[in-house]
């Protein structure tokens, strides 16, 4: 799932990780994202911009972790802090990306969420 309020940033991931044989489903801001959490099937990863326009901050990030606990949440975003990375990872974020994400590193980067996703599944 990629969570993003630009259009054109969610349409690119879209793309790249659909090319990779990924199965993509898109939300544009918190409220969504939480609509499509708790109406379809988790998603085993979640791409997670840090500023939405209804969420601008990591409490998201942390209703994410509660709604679907066994997802790996990839926070986004153009306006990291070391204490802002420390504490997404803290609450559970496999990782932080700097905004703009380079797109020929996603899907690697989401199999490697997916993986540990397994791992902490079946231990």
């Amino acid at each position: 799932m990629i969570v993003d309020d630009e259009s054109l940033i969610r349409w690119s991931m879209a793309e790249t990780l659909g090319n990779a044989g990924y199965e993509v489903s898109e939300a544009g801001d918190a409220k969504e994202t939480l609509r499509r959490l708790s109406t379809a099937p988790a998603p085993d990863v979640i791409l997670l911009d840090y500023r939405l326009p209804d969420s601008n901050d990591l409490k998201l990030l942390e209703t994410i972790r509660q709604v679907v606990p066994g997802a790996s949440v990839i926070m986004m975003t153009a306006y990291s802090t070391a204490e802002m990375v420390s504490h997404a990872i803290k609450l559970g974020a496999f990782r932080v990306l700097s905004k703009p994400v380079e797109m020929s590193d996603l899907a690697p980067l989401v199999e490697l969420a997916y993986a540990s996703r397994l791992h902490r599944a079946f231990p």
